[in-house]
């Protein structure tokens, strides 16, 4: 080749435009799973489900509490939901302690007769038995006035009994011990019935009810202060009781439905349970109808949207909450160490939709609520993802306490961090709460609470489309997280021990 040509050549090259290298791809969008999960899950959606809960307990009874049809039947209606969208479905049997109150009881004296009902004199106190009692009227160890902080110990020790006539009517004070150790007691001097009366300081004067832990022989009712202090001067007076209850206690078999998605990381599971039974004296449509609608529809959408979850969601539909969280505790029984350890967390929704509501967060980190204290390390991480939520929507909220009386109680109880939202039951709203809510200041949140006016026409709709939308979040929030909660180990389980609570589910024990 001549050196004219070889010059030529590497002239050429030298012109040649150089080869531009190809754009770096653009990583693709993740989507956005929570936002598309939202849109699915609407209230028309949960409404379905909350007409066929209704029209289940108008054909049982007016009830879909545990131990009856309705009961069965609102299992067999989840259960049929939960697997027409492909779920494997467990039915969890247990047997437990049901409850009736079959007629209306009565209270008299020889100069007056009181009103049974919520907010009126007196309510039977649940697993009392049955009977008609008239006999002498017997203060025992009373408070009266009752001090500034509650302290009264009447009928907590056999001593408070000293004397007692056997076959009086015992007349006993709220305060310190459980309600059924002062039955237990006052029974075993000779007590033919049983009366407690609210303790006297603020919020321990209304006429509540409460529960005895299981079933009693004699009748045992529950009055307010006043009503008690009147008792209590007329007992003084001398005057016979006039008592009538007739209940049902007997063991009967009720049930939880579990539903594990197909996917995802078994050793990160997280638990989205909510109570599938209602009270005896109603159909339970905000309670906890409502709770379970939404997390039904959460459970049909959830795998149209999120294919491959990370983590394992388990839908848990309680049976017995109402008879003292018999279902979820009897789950978390139920399962091995190892098992709890691969719980990740417990989402609890229960009462979502109430009618003069407020947007209540369980205190994970117990900074609001030092009395009841923070719930397992990682608690706090959920009430920062649930009230983030609410935050970035602009919506007000506030924190509520880990009191006992929801199905997050057996969770934390083993160490399982917790968490969820709550629209308010009995409790009354203030006027600062009326303020940021809306609604109405000096009204319960939910005036048809453990009612038969718990029914389609009890519910929020708009309370219950951004407690839903909270609901969503958090459950595609878990389902993608990479990093655990829980501290679920010898040593925090042992540090949680808690002295003993004042409810067992919705109802007081002390």
């Amino acid at each position: 080749m001549s050196r004219i040509i070889l010059a030529a050549l590497v002239c050429a090259c030298a012109l040649a435009p150089a080869a531009t290298a190809a754009p770096a791809k653009r990583p693709k969008p993740q989507p956005d799973y929570s936002a598309q999960l939202q849109r699915a899950v609407t209230v028309q959606g949960m409404l379905r489900h909350e007409r066929a809960l209704a029209n289940i307990a108008e054909r049982n009874g007016g009830t879909r509490a545990s131990g009856t049809a309705g009961f069965n039947k609102s299992r067999d209606y989840v259960v049929g939901q939960l697997q027409g969208a492909g779920y494997d479905v467990t039915v969890q049997p247990f047997d437990f302690p049901y409850f009736e109150e079959s007629s209306p009881s009565t209270l008299s004296t020889d100069s007056r007769t009181y009103t049974e009902g919520p907010g009126n004199d007196f309510n039977i106190m649940q697993y009392s038995g049955s009977g008609d009692v008239t006999a002498p009227l017997v203060a025992v160890d009373l408070t009266l006035p009752p001090a500034d902080e509650p302290s009264s110990t009447s009928g907590c020790e056999a001593a408070d009994f000293a004397g007692f006539p056997a076959g009086a009517v015992a007349l006993v004070q709220r305060g310190t011990c459980a309600f059924g150790d002062k039955v237990d007691n006052a029974v075993a001097a000779g007590a033919s019935a049983v009366i407690i009366f609210n303790e006297g300081q603020e919020g321990r004067t209304d006429s509540q009810g409460g529960t005895l832990g299981g079933p009693k022989d004699v009748p045992v009712l529950f009055t307010s202060f006043a009503v008690g202090n009147d008792l209590a001067n007329q007992a003084a007076a001398g005057t016979t009781a006039h008592v009538v209850t007739t209940t049902v206690n007997e063991t009967r078999e009720t049930y939880n439905v579990l539903a594990d998605t197909k996917k995802g990381d078994s050793a990160r599971t997280t638990v989205v349970g909510s109570h599938l039974d209602s009270v005896t004296e109603g159909p339970g449509i905000n309670d906890d109808g409502s709770g379970t609608a939404q997390d039904l529809e959460i459970a049909l959408q959830l795998p149209k949207i999120l294919k491959k979850p990370r983590n394992t969601i388990r839908f848990a539909f309680w049976g017995a909450e109402e008879s003292g969280l018999l279902g979820s505790t009897h789950y978390v029984d139920s399962l091995t160490q190892d098992q709890k350890d691969d719980i990740m967390a417990n989402l609890n929704f229960d009462m979502v939709a109430s009618p003069n509501y407020a947007r209540l967060i369980y205190d994970g980190d117990g900074s609001d609520n030092p009395d009841t204290g923070p719930g397992p390390v990682g608690s706090d991480v959920i009430e920062q993802i649930l009230s983030s939520y609410w935050d970035q929507k602009g919506l007000a909220h506030e924190s509520t306490a880990f009191d006992g009386r929801s199905d997050y109680g057996p969770f934390i109880d083993a160490g399982i961090p917790a968490g969820g939202t709550f629209s308010g039951a009995e409790e009354i709203k203030t006027a600062e709460q009326a303020q940021k809510y809306g609604g109405t200041a000096g009204a319960p949140f939910d005036a048809c609470y453990h009612q038969a006016c718990d029914n389609l026409q009890n519910l929020n709709l708009q309370a219950f489309d951004e407690f839903s939308d909270d609901a969503a979040n958090a459950v595609v929030t878990l389902a993608q997280r990479a990093a655990d909660l829980t501290d679920n180990t010898a040593a925090r389980r042992q540090l949680k021990a808690k002295a003993a609570p004042d409810h067992v589910g919705p109802q007081a024990v002390r």
